[in-house]
């Protein structure tokens, strides 16, 4: 099925698109733009949408705004907003009337013509997805990169060739209700995370095991060894089930010996690089690292990573250098919202570290980060 073919299929139907984001506002003009019935359901006001609302009316859109955006939900195709829980009492009830409950990103999964590369985990899938990005395009590929990084590919599907590749990080919330999975997933780790969103962890686990549940026997997953629910994971792929470890040899994926990241593969083995290869920082960069060459072995040339490998400065926001001042470097961690990914941070560092942390409850155990901070 193509975009084109997706968008005729709505032509008789009603749509309703809750959440006018950033993953949704493109897919919303280009409905409208198509004369498809769509109705925008969106809990901000329209003092706080502003000129927004005014733009969508003038395109023929009907906007349900404020505290009862979903009051009176009633269309034949919902679109839901990655945020949203699938079972809150209004969606439900339209599902039970019939009402098909989608996303963006699950729709281009439908109609994406090349190959999905997509990364999810509790940890390391931002710079995990643009390493996998980087290396691809670094060997001459054309590369597509969306979901949580990027920008929303659905409305530009019909703009890639099956030569292409589409890289994508996915989150929880987004494979809540994914029915389709990529040609190659990788899973980072899994720890507790969201569980303000969440009903528990295991929810949050199944939620991610749906980036691997729906592929054929030709695909690939890429799980890390030394992640006790992963390494648990992997024995449920319905394909080729690859591995990566700091701490122990694998049968076909990519471990660490000594300093050395080999790639074993049929038995075969080859060594990629060094972990002194690697220009940024921490233990938990030479695991993206060896996710990212696990999903692309076969792909991109040993020469094209280790070379990527000693450039790549990394993804702001994650043990970033913002300044030196008198003679003490303070860096940005603040993707570091999880006790692992804190942990993680802090175990960057040989020296002794002045932690400045603070946020929301996300209703996670602390309980492994007090005895790390003490250390």
């Amino acid at each position: 099925m193509t975009l084109r073919d997706y968008i005729e299929s709505l032509r008789h139907k009603t749509v309703a698109i809750i959440g006018i984001g950033v993953s949704n506002t493109p897919l919303l003009e280009l409905l409208l733009a198509e004369g498809i019935r769509v109705t925008a359901c969106d809990k901000r006001s329209r003092e706080q949408m502003g000129e927004q609302a005014e733009h969508l009316e003038q395109l023929g859109c009907e906007l349900h705004l404020g505290a009862d955006y979903l009051k009176d939900l009633d269309a034949d195709v919902i679109f839901r907003t990655p945020g949203l829980r699938p079972d809150v009492p209004e969606i439900a009830a339209c599902v039970d009337r019939g009402a098909v409950l989608t996303s963006e990103m699950e729709v281009f999964f439908e109609v994406c013509p090349c190959t999905i590369i997509a990364v999810t985990g509790s940890d390391g899938k931002t710079t995990t997805t643009t390493i996998i990005a980087e290396l691809l395009k670094a060997a001459g590929k054309r590369v597509w990169v969306g979901g949580n990084i990027g920008h929303p590919l659905l409305c530009e599907a019909d703009g890639m060739l099956a030569t292409d590749y589409a890289v994508l990080e996915l989150s929880s919330f987004q494979l809540m209700t994914m029915k389709h999975s990529p040609h190659i997933a990788v899973v980072t780790n899994l720890a507790p995370n969201h569980l303000d969103v969440h009903r528990d962890m295991a929810e949050y686990v199944a939620a991610k095991e749906n980036i691997f549940r729906h592929q054929s026997g030709e695909d690939v997953a890429v799980f890390n060894a030394d992640n006790a629910v992963t390494a648990e994971q992997s024995r449920r792929a319905p394909g080729r089930a690859r591995l990566f470890s700091r701490q122990d040899e694998v049968a076909d994926g990519v471990f660490l010996r000594g300093e050395d990241i080999v790639c074993r593969s049929g038995g075969h083995e080859r060594v990629i690089m060094t972990a002194g290869d690697i220009k940024i920082p921490g233990v938990h960069n030479v695991e993206n690292y060896m996710a990212a060459i696990a999903a692309v072995d076969g792909l991109v040339p040993d020469e094209v990573i280790r070379d990527f490998a000693r450039e790549f400065g990394g993804v702001e926001h994650r043990i970033e250098l913002v300044r030196t001042y008198r003679g003490v470097r303070y860096y940005n961690d603040s993707i570091a919202s999880s006790p692992s990914r804190t942990i993680a941070g802090l175990r960057s560092f040989h020296e002794k570290v002045i932690l400045i942390a603070g946020g929301y409850d996300k209703h996670i155990p602390f309980d492994v980060l007090g005895p790390e901070i003490v250390e």
